[in-house]
């Protein structure tokens, strides 16, 4: 979700709902957003928005552990509120904090329970990245995660060369637009999707057999400790019966291939 756009008790309310409906299994995504338009459409000024996602982060966490709450924020007051549904997860659900740039995964290591690795920014990137997560992990005196989840654009055919042909015009419509939007210019310097597509994809999608996929995952959980993909296998213009011959080459092809972490399973 992105929680600058939204009141705290509403979400705290919607997301209780959907932790006790799922019997304790939800995961709090939370960001920021970037696109103007929706702030607009929003009512929702642009300025300020770091701040105002700590200050409803925090209201959420007090209304899903407090009976009632006072509170003030830039665009709400919680006055003596409560949340009339609590999440079964004690004391709340993960919360994982998405963030491309560098000021936002110090924040993800100060508030959330860990950082949630975009699609969008390159392996070399993410390796620089890691470490500065690492280092302010200690310096706000927290431990390394035991989640480490990460999603990727994926896409798996018998070989490389035909995951490249059959992904391309899916992949490439995707960040065209995402250019458009300016996704690329709220990312770390020097990362941007201003490129043509065969430099694009590489150091950023994981393309190829299930064997490729597979070591290309391992290849993640190994060097940045990567234990939970999120794998993105449907995009704009794609057929639904393509997306879920992806998702189970995913699940019979390239899951057994991969190497045991002790940790979450891809999903």
């Amino acid at each position: 979700m992105l929680v600058p756009l939204h009141k705290p008790l509403d979400i705290a309310e919607q997301l209780a709902t959907l932790d006790v409906l799922s019997g304790g299994k939800l995961v709090f995504g939370a960001g920021i957003g970037y696109r103007d338009v929706e702030f607009k459409a929003f009512g929702i000024p642009r300025g300020g928005m770091g701040a105002r996602f700590e200050e409803c982060l925090t209201a959420i966490r007090r209304l899903w552990t407090e009976d009632f709450v006072d509170m003030k924020g830039s665009n709400f007051e919680l006055d003596h509120a409560t949340c009339s549904v609590k999440p079964l997860q004690k004391p709340t659900p993960p919360i994982w904090i998405g963030a491309n740039a560098d000021v936002a995964i110090r924040r993800a290591a100060r508030l959330g329970d860990c950082w949630y690795i975009n699609p969008h920014n390159t392996l070399e990137t993410v390796v620089r990245q890691m470490d500065l997560y690492k280092r302010a992990l200690d310096e706000y005196g927290r431990p390394f995660p035991t989640e480490v989840p990460m999603r990727r654009e994926v896409f798996i055919a018998p070989t490389r060369a035909e995951a490249i042909r059959r992904a391309q015009p899916y992949l490439e419509e995707k960040y065209t637009a995402y250019r458009a939007w300016g996704q690329d210019k709220v990312m770390p310097e020097g990362d941007h999707f201003d490129h043509a597509f065969a430099e694009l994809l590489e150091d950023r999608f994981l393309l190829g057999s299930p064997a490729e996929v597979a070591d290309q995952l391992n290849r993640l959980q190994k060097r940045i400790g990567v234990n939970h993909i999120l794998a993105s296998v449907h995009w704009p213009g794609m057929p639904n019966s393509l997306a879920l011959e992806q998702l189970h080459l995913l699940a019979e092809e390239v899951r057994p291939l991969l190497a045991p972490t002790g940790q979450a399973p891809a999903s």
